[in-house]
């Protein structure tokens, strides 16, 4: 039924058919591959979804771990999502804000809102927001997201401030994505839900999004406007896992091969229960967690370079898990509803939010968990900001260069955190871990770079990045 051009429907259904699982040879030959940082092709990646011993996955986990940190190092990247509309055109069933949802209530924040979620989300420490909107489409729906781009961008709480907003909203038009791409934002980021066009009619009732092909060409039109960063994703529970991975990998190689630069990041969330959705109460394609942790593996392994996001949807020990799998973005202390940080709206919260969540921890405990496990949490914004986007990024991604920006970066933004949100066990814990990262950095001269610039923050000096 698919007759979209890059993805080959009946190539990944015969994949599927003659599925089998792979002799160990076979799986350590694509593992060893998989190391060189050089990704792999669908024939390998299927390979790997097939993988049945738990001997073999544990390899898998073990090379998606490496090519992790061989890429971005032992980081991971911090953001909240930042909900300003519920309002929605669309008829999705497995949504909470779809448009014949009568249980929902529609809000949608005026300025004065925005700006006091904004604050709540600088005293929580929070630099990078993902703006989300629910999908209307018309110029003056495109005029008030860019206005809570300026907004937000221009509140001041002491020193602190939002440093990059990504934005997942609506399709757009080539011309749209033109006066979007002059806010400033980060990355443009839409998901497919599924790229099986079957399935896809039956879940994506009305309204616009019911449209398979306008939404699968959105990224391109965000390219050819001169949108730089973009990130793709699915919604794994609607149709065969296996088949979404695929077709995902297909949309990526287009976009390599059409523009030379491939997504900046890839979501995978799970269908989580929401308002008035039997769906998502039971989807038909469940995706247990065994499956779960391979998915993400695979995925970094098959495209190394790019950064794996991983939402609030997941309770903490998959979260927890997934650190270790390849995972290179998450959310933290995430409301799915407008207002939901000043919880002006505390007690409707439930019929205003979008989808519920797994982990429901602050900032700070999910902070604190990243540390124990090793990890510096990063609230960088320094590629964005010095223009390192697009092809300029990809350069130096794919060898794993980048890490020389993301660890060092990582670490200023962690120092400031914990010197002004910190608590005493914190700041210690804090400390200790960034000595033992700065005593990773192998480069000498940028090891004393760094020092110099840590004795800078601790002496008040803010938003510091190479």
């Amino acid at each position: 039924m698919n007759n979209y051009k890059f993805i080959d429907d009946k190539k990944i259904h015969s994949l599927l058919n003659d599925a089998k699982i792979p002799d160990d040879g076979r799986a350590y030959d694509i593992l060893r591959k998989g190391r060189e940082l050089k990704g792999l092709d669908s024939g390998e990646i299927f390979d790997l979804l097939n993988v049945k011993d738990s001997k073999i996955k544990n390899e898998i986990f073990k090379v998606a771990k490496y090519v992790k940190q061989e890429i971005y190092g032992k980081r991971l990247v911090l953001f909240a999502p930042f909900y300003v509309s519920n309002y929605c055109q669309n008829e999705c069933t497995y949504c909470a804000y779809r448009s014949q949802n009568g249980g929902l209530i529609r809000k949608k924040l005026d300025e004065e809102e925005i700006i006091e979620e904004t604050k709540m989300l600088l005293k929580d420490g929070h630099k990078r927001v993902l703006l989300v909107a629910g999908e209307t489409h018309s110029d003056r729906d495109l005029d008030f997201v860019m206005e809570s781009i300026d907004t937000i961008y221009g509140v001041r709480d002491g020193t602190q401030n939002i440093r990059r907003i990504n934005v997942n909203i609506a399709p757009l038009s080539v011309w749209q994505f033109k006066r979007l791409e002059r806010c400033k934002i980060g990355t443009y980021q839409i998901f497919q839900e599924t790229y099986h066009e079957e399935t896809y009619g039956k879940v994506h009732l009305k309204g616009p999004k019911s449209n398979y092909n306008f939404r699968l060409e959105t990224i391109d039109r965000a390219f050819k406007a001169g949108i730089d960063d973009v990130g793709i994703g699915v919604l794994f529970g609607l149709y065969d896992w296996k088949y979404e991975v695929l077709a995902m990998v297909e949309h990526i190689r287009h976009l390599e091969h059409q523009f030379g630069v491939g997504p900046h990041t890839i979501s995978v969330p799970r269908i989580e229960p929401a308002l008035n959705s039997p769906i998502s109460k039971n989807p038909p394609f469940v995706v247990n967690d065994e499956d779960f942790k391979l998915i993400i593996s695979v995925l970094r392994i098959a495209i190394p370079y790019t950064g794996i996001i991983l939402s609030t949807r997941e309770n903490e020990k998959v979260r927890r898990e997934a650190f270790e799998l390849g995972v290179s973005q998450i959310s933290a202390g995430s409301k799915t509803n407008p207002g939901g940080y000043n919880e002006r709206d505390k007690h409707n919260a439930d019929n205003l939010e979008q989808f519920s969540l797994g982990d429901t921890r602050s900032t700070s405990e999910v902070i604190k968990d990243i540390v124990q496990c090793g990890y510096i949490p990063s609230f960088c914004t320094g590629c964005y900001r010095k223009g390192r986007v697009g092809n300029d990024f990809m350069d130096l991604a794919i060898p794993g260069l980048i890490k020389e920006h993301c660890i060092p970066n990582g670490i200023f933004t962690f120092a400031e955190y914990i010197h002004d949100f910190g608590d005493r066990s914190l700041k210690k814990e804090g400390r200790e871990l960034i000595d033992k990262m700065l005593v990773e950095i192998q480069n000498e001269q940028l090891q004393d770079k760094v020092r110099d610039k840590l004795s800078l923050i601790s002496d008040g000096k803010r938003d510091i990045f190479f």
